[in-house]
């Protein structure tokens, strides 16, 4: 008797171990907890600025250039038996004031080549800066006196320069590997002039009239 009250009390036990082996684990496993709710801060986003452009204003087209206009040409009255040669007058219009350099422009593009136009235009050779040498001063061999003129036929005083068969200038020459040597190049220098020549440099005129 006693052996059946313990086995009627037993047997709950040992069946509800059985059914709990009977049934999947995801079954039994406790719930999991809640998740606990993160705050979340939604930015509110700024609205990008408008840039409004400014209407651009109308471009008028600009005025078509007139074109230019022929300038034009002074009559020649000439004798026909008489020189018909070209002259400086052929190549000025009416009401034209051309520079020198202007005339002898016009004078080489229309072929010619004597005369004004044999020699260079103003400003194109400007004159040589050296030291001054006076007409009275006995020069010594080697050394020679320059003279020049400005663009408007003013004399510009002499200035001393070494004489091409200067044994200075031929040495520089022969280094050089040229049979002379440029004007320039043999302006006297301060310190190898003359013994006895006063050091001074001369001052080249202005012009006398830029515009002619």
């Amino acid at each position: 008797m006693a052996l059946a009250l313990a086995f009627g009390a037993g047997l709950p036990v040992v069946w509800t171990w059985f059914e709990a082996g009977d049934r999947p684990a995801a079954a039994i496993a406790p719930a999991p907890a809640a998740a606990t709710a993160l705050p979340v801060q939604i930015a509110a986003a700024s609205p990008a600025p408008v840039q409004v452009a400014a209407p651009t204003p109308a471009v008028e087209p600009a005025p078509a250039a007139a074109p230019p206009r022929a300038a034009p040409q002074i009559p020649r009255q000439r004798d026909p038996h008489g020189d018909q040669s070209p002259d400086i007058t052929d190549f000025i219009n009416q009401g034209e004031v051309p520079t020198m350099a202007d005339v002898i422009s016009r004078l080489r593009a229309a072929g010619v080549t004597g005369g004004l136009a044999a020699f260079n235009p103003p400003g194109t050779k400007p004159p040589l800066v050296g030291n001054a040498v006076s007409a009275d001063f006995e020069l010594p061999a080697g050394y020679v006196r320059h003279h020049q003129f400005t663009d408007d036929g003013r004399p510009i005083e002499a200035i001393v320069m070494f004489a091409p068969d200067h044994p200075s200038v031929l040495a520089a020459a022969q280094a050089a590997g040229r049979d002379e040597l440029t004007a320039a190049e043999r302006v006297v220098p301060p310190a190898l002039l003359p013994p006895g020549l006063p050091v001074r440099q001369i001052v080249v005129p202005a012009p006398a009239d830029p515009g002619r």
